[in-house]
């Protein structure tokens, strides 16, 4: 039976009683001269408060007209407004693109965690508590880190539909947001334990790569998208201008630093010059003629031989069959998985990206300043004390010798 109000005001249209004690509604009302209706699930009295919620949104110019369209729908259109924008970024290198890789991220994230839990359900109901309960199901079988990142990403996509005016207000915004991980904060190993396992590299392929990752605190896909132009051996200096980029729909090619923070020129000492002046020296060799692994007397001036130039440090190496390429790039992964295989055979449980977590950790605990090791990580100096605060193992107990000295007069 309707709820019969006077003109203006709407009406309220009983259409199923369940067994809860609640009622779903059919409600009807006018702004600016538009018809609208929506359904709504609860007694008569909150249908009737959220009627004259509808009605007042009008009066205030804040009217959200009713959609159908689930999250499901409306994650497959944020999805490509994303990808337009990063087309257009590619043209003319605006604000507000993101990288293929971090769109495919993205894109997993809420395929994977959060479309089986609410894909079906229609955007504008979508509330607070039910990304509550959200979290509460993916800590249970996630990495906390990996939550929190759904909660930026959905928060994100959710913002976006606010923007469109598809919602009135963002939900994730008084969810009960995840507990900060520390899953990716990793290991740092202290100056012996690094000497040890960088030294058990020596005898593999992946020697001088573990040799920069150890003593420049370059990422992974940095280090092997390097070019011997990089390189100034006069400078003692290694340039960082660009990394590997991997998706699903472009492949593996090159791409530029996020930030002109990430374009970076690192001093580095006299041994890794020497290790890398003969890692050159050896593609040289292989330019020449002279087979990988000959003698080292081999009569060759090696200074007439010119690499090209966009030749990689560490290309991939060649098939059965297959001539040696100067510029065909690696896999990451399979980079990752060997150092793993060989690390754990030396008794080291750690990622590859721990290398940069401990040659930033080092230095901090050096004394070298704050901005200096930014500088040289890529990071912003907030960015990094944050991360590695929570590394260093010395901090508070030069701290403590600090204060020992100031107050020894007294206290002592």
């Amino acid at each position: 039976m309707a709820d019969k109000r006077d003109r203006g005001e709407g009406t309220i249209l009983e259409r199923k009683r369940h067994s809860d004690g609640t009622s779903s509604w059919r409600l009807r009302y006018r702004v600016n001269g538009t018809r609208y209706s929506a359904t709504f699930q609860g007694s008569k009295t909150d249908a009737r408060k959220e009627l004259r919620r509808l009605l007042k949104s009008g009066d205030d110019g804040e009217h959200i007209a009713p959609a159908k369209i689930t999250m499901s729908q409306w994650v497959e259109k944020w999805v490509a407004l994303l990808e337009r924008r990063q087309d257009g970024e590619e043209a003319k290198r605006g604000r507000g693109a993101i990288g293929a890789r971090t769109l495919e991220r993205y894109q997993e994230l809420m395929r994977l965690h959060v479309l089986p839990k609410l894909g079906s359900r229609p955007l504008q109901k979508i509330t607070a508590t039910e990304i509550d309960t959200l979290y509460v199901a993916l800590e249970e079988k996630l990495a906390a880190s990996t939550v929190r990142y759904v909660h930026v990403v959905l928060g994100a996509c959710l913002g976006m539909a606010v923007r469109k005016e598809l919602i009135k207000a963002n939900p994730v915004t008084r969810a009960e947001p995840p507990a900060n991980g520390d899953s990716d904060i990793g290991q740092v190993l202290e100056q012996p334990e690094l000497d040890k396992l960088v030294g058990g590299f020596r005898a593999s392929t992946l020697y001088p790569i573990v040799c920069v990752a150890a003593y420049t605190g370059a990422r992974r896909n940095e280090i092997l998208a390097l070019r011997w132009s990089d390189l100034d051996i006069e400078r003692k200096t290694l340039k960082i201008a660009r990394a590997i980029d991997e998706t699903k729909k472009h492949g593996r090619g090159l791409k530029e630093p996020k930030s002109e923070r990430g374009k970076r020129t690192i001093a580095i000492d006299d041994g890794l010059i020497s290790l890398l002046r003969g890692e050159r020296e050896r593609h040289q060799r292989i330019k020449a003629g002279v087979p990988d692994g000959a003698p080292s007397g081999t009569k060759i001036n090696i200074s007439l031989v010119k690499l090209p130039d966009d030749a990689l440090m560490f290309p991939a190496a060649p098939g059965e069959g297959e001539d040696f390429s100067f510029t065909r790039l690696r896999t990451p992964r399979n980079v990752t998985k060997e150092f793993h295989r060989k690390a754990g055979k030396l008794g080291f449980k750690i990622r590859f990206h721990d290398l940069r977590g401990t040659h930033g950790t080092l230095l901090l605990d050096a004394g070298v300043a704050v901005h200096t090791v930014a500088a040289r990580l890529g990071h912003d100096p907030a960015v990094l004390l944050h991360s590695y605060a929570k590394r260093t193992k010395k901090g508070d107990t030069t701290a403590a010798d600090v204060i020992g000295t100031l107050s020894k007069n007294v206290l002592g």
